[in-house]
């Protein structure tokens, strides 16, 4: 699950991570006036808007302007809601800004130069462990850097039974370049940056720019954060937080249904019971000479009702040309799974395209007398290969 930008700041926050501070708007004239309470709080008149939608490279799609007084702020959250921004994250038609954040502008002189750097932490399940990914090049063109010069991309890997250690924490500020009191404070923001990776079941912490500022302090100017939904039970606040407006909307759909739904580009529709039957299934597809039009399990205690919502939830995609059923009645008794197909049918009607159903395992043989004496036209297969041959020959016609 992906927070906004102030969502996950708030988040750092409650684990003392500093953070630029600022005030979410939904129109103009609380942008003014959010701007106002930031002059006031911080003694500056200069603030800046950004758009809250879940897309990284804001800046460079003008979803990020500075505005030097609360009038501006004003004039340009006006112009910044409701547009659709497009980022090179987002498709080309863009996510439709709904709220913008105004932020402090923390960009103000001092003693000293401020500085940007790029700090991320996400699970690398390759060494099972968490890892830091850092860079002293931080700011808007970090994949540039990536790529131009790897060298100055540093990662520390954390043995996650273990923790993060002080000197890991050391080794990311020596290795950005700091000394003095910037040194202290990056140990001090890395320490607790991942103290809220890990309380909050995380799957990505990613902070760019993390600012050293003309005062040595160290703060998170941005802040994109992905919640473990799997993890999202133990944390229903954090839960609560959900936007399901920056979702696609059958993505959401599906968690309705409790179906676990992937759409893909293809005119096959897949409904199965397992992950990993659903991997064969799809692959299956494939070498028939279709594409999958989805992913999608419908779990180990699918009932009637359920596949008859994952038929309903299929037909919705335009561009499906026929559906296949391949279920394994391990859990899940085929003779249900059967009946929820006749349900489907009767409930929806007319079912625009061929449907091909191979059911296997427990009560398979009652399973099969349903769908024969059902009078629908429903292809059956019992082996894989020939519900391949099935779906080659809807396709061929």
């Amino acid at each position: 699950m992906n927070l906004h930008e102030y969502q996950g700041k708030e988040l750092l926050k409650s684990y003392g991570v500093k953070i630029q501070e600022g005030i979410v708007a939904y129109n103009a004239q609380e942008a003014v006036e959010a701007a106002k309470k930031l002059k006031e709080l911080y003694d500056s008149g200069w603030c800046v808007v950004k758009a809250q939608v879940h897309a990284g490279g804001r800046g460079k799609g003008g979803g990020v302007k500075l505005a030097k007084s609360p009038e501006q702020a004003g004039e340009i959250a006006q112009a910044m809601i409701g547009m659709r921004l497009v980022t090179p994250q987002t498709s080309a038609e863009g996510k439709l800004v709904r709220k913008v954040l105004v932020a402090q502008d923390v960009f103000y002189p001092g003693p000293t130069e401020h500085k940007e750097f790029y700090i991320s932490i996400l699970t690398d399940r390759g060494s099972g462990s968490n890892v830091i990914i850092y860079s002293p090049d931080g700011g808007m063109d970090i994949e540039k850097v990536a790529e131009e010069t790897p060298d100055r991309v540093f990662t520390e890997h954390i043995d996650p039974l273990i923790g993060l250690r002080a000197f890991q924490a050391q080794k990311v500020a020596f290795n950005l370049g700091l000394s003095g009191q910037a040194f202290k404070e990056m140990v001090d923001f890395v320490q607790k940056l991942y103290a809220a990776f890990v309380g909050a079941d995380a799957s990505l912490f990613e902070i760019n720019p993390c600012l050293k500022t003309s005062d040595d302090r160290i703060i998170a100017v941005d802040a994109k954060v992905t919640l473990d939904d799997n993890a999202l039970y133990r944390h229903k606040d954090l839960e609560a937080l959900r936007d399901t407006d920056e979702e696609d909307p059958a993505d959401v759909e599906a968690q309705e249904y409790d179906l676990n739904y992937v759409k893909l580009d293809g005119n096959v529709g897949c409904m199965v019971n397992g992950a990993g039957l659903a991997m064969a299934t799809m692959d299956l597809i494939k070498l028939s000479g279709g594409e999958p039009a989805n992913f999608l399990d419908v779990g180990g205690t699918a009932d009637a009702q359920r596949v008859e919502n994952a038929m309903r939830f299929i037909l919705k995609d335009a561009n499906v040309k026929a559906i296949l059923i391949n279920i394994f009645g391990g859990i899940v008794r085929c003779d249900r799974v059967a009946q929820g197909v006749v349900d489907a049918y009767k409930a929806i009607g007319t079912i625009p395209v061929p449907v091909i159903v191979r059911l296997q395992g427990t009560n398979a043989d009652i399973a099969k007398k349903i769908i024969d004496e059902s009078g629908l036209e429903v292809m059956g297969a019992v082996e894989f290969q020939e519900a391949a041959d099935l779906v080659a020959k809807v396709l061929a016609k």
